[in-house]
């Protein structure tokens, strides 16, 4: 279903490794998004760093919950459409960052925007292969809980992280980190469109 699905083992109980290395590439597409919000502000701001980490931590570890519980009943189901869904809210969301940044001015960046609708639908397209792994949970001997709290909190931390390190080149790039946020979440979208699609695999 997704490429973190090859490193779960059908035979066996998964170990704490395993699973912290499961968190860690789920946490990759949050981390990239964190940094496009962090690219929008002058000065370092826990309170997006926060909000960034809350969110997507929340997410990454809600979705592999419903994905255990949905079951693998429904696989066929949510592998034919996930991939789609997180490229089309990505590309929506990146293309309109772009927009914002070249005709919206300064004050009406929406890259920077903390709003509940925006980082609703940023948390649901980055957690996508979350709610897959799920369903590859329901499947295997596996800790759930533990799983899911190693996989927030794992996502929590990158999140603020890369909050951080946007804003360290984004108060030297002012001017593009609209454009550049855009086209980085849009590149995102398209890399889980076309890793589902197998014409690439990382």
């Amino acid at each position: 279903m997704c490429y973190f699905c090859a490193t779960i083992h059908s035979d066996d109980d998964m170990t704490f490794f395993e699973i912290l290395l499961i968190a860690v590439g789920l946490s990759m597409d949050a981390f990239s998004v964190s940094i496009c919000k962090g690219l929008t502000t002058k000065r370092f701001s826990w309170r997006m760093a926060l909000t960034c980490g809350l969110w997507f931590g929340l997410f990454q570890g809600l979705m592999p919950v419903v994905g255990y519980f949905l079951g693998s009943q429904f696989q066929h189901l949510i592998e034919s459409v996930d991939h789609w869904i997180a490229f089309g809210l990505l590309f929506l969301i990146g293309a309109n960052m772009i927009r914002e940044a070249v005709w919206g001015g300064e004050d009406h960046q929406h890259s920077g925007s903390l709003d509940a609708k925006t980082m609703f639908l940023l948390a649901v397209a980055t957690s996508i292969d979350a709610l897959a792994v799920g369903v590859s949970f329901a499947c295997i001997q596996v800790e759930l809980w533990s799983s899911v709290l190693v996989i927030g909190i794992t996502t929590f931390l990158f999140s603020v992280l890369g909050v951080k390190i946007g804003n360290v080149f984004g108060s030297k790039f002012e001017k593009s980190a609209g454009i550049f946020g855009g086209i980085i979440l849009i590149l995102i979208g398209l890399k889980i469109l076309l890793e589902h699609l197998g014409v690439i695999a990382f």
